[in-house]
């Protein structure tokens, strides 16, 4: 076991956390950021965005189920502006829904993404802006992406509280911070 810490701090608007490091592969570690129950960190976070997107011209915003939910929903007040989720799996009062599907690296599995039918409408031909909590992989993001082009919507930019990784993956994300991956 090497010396590096089983937790990383992160600061996010005057707010510090303690991420916990989970191992995704022999010898690899990230750091884990869960922002479900943190409202603190949550509003934090929505104002740092909102404040970084605050010259954009962006009509909608749109996010994946779960984790990221209580962030959009904060960033959508303190932006003014309305927001979509993506979800994990179709239920049938979603109607005509569009899917897209990519490979999780967070569960390691096929993840399938689906825009309802109801929020086609506020997206297509619409400047959107992609959030998550946390870009890892891009893997959330490329279906995201491919669902805003099927709907017709413009990507105006991609936003999240953290990045990881490689820092020159995400040079164009919008972000308040970013996470090391760790190695042994």
């Amino acid at each position: 076991m090497s010396d590096t810490p089983m937790t990383y701090p992160i600061e996010i608007g005057g707010l510090t956390r303690h991420l916990p490091l989970f191992e995704v592969a022999s010898g690899v570690r990230i750091a884990v950021l869960n922002v479900l129950g943190d409202t603190a960190l949550v509003q934090a976070a929505a104002t740092g965005l909102a404040l970084k997107m605050s010259g954009m011209d962006y009509a909608v915003l749109v996010t994946a189920e779960a984790k990221s939910i209580p962030l959009i929903h904060a960033l959508s007040v303190a932006t003014g502006r309305p927001y979509v989720v993506l979800r994990k799996s179709y239920k049938p009062y979603m109607g005509d829904a569009l899917r897209a599907t990519t490979h999780s690296i967070t569960t390691g599995d096929e993840q399938t993404l689906y825009l309802d039918a109801k929020d086609r409408e506020l997206v297509a031909d619409a400047h959107v802006v992609l959030v998550d909590d946390v870009i890892s992989s891009g893997s959330t993001l490329q279906a995201m992406r491919k669902i805003m082009n099927l709907a017709g919507a413009h990507i105006a930019a991609e936003a999240a509280i953290l990045t990881e990784g490689d820092r020159a993956n995400w040079s164009e994300v919008i972000a308040l911070g970013h996470l090391p991956i760790f190695t042994d």
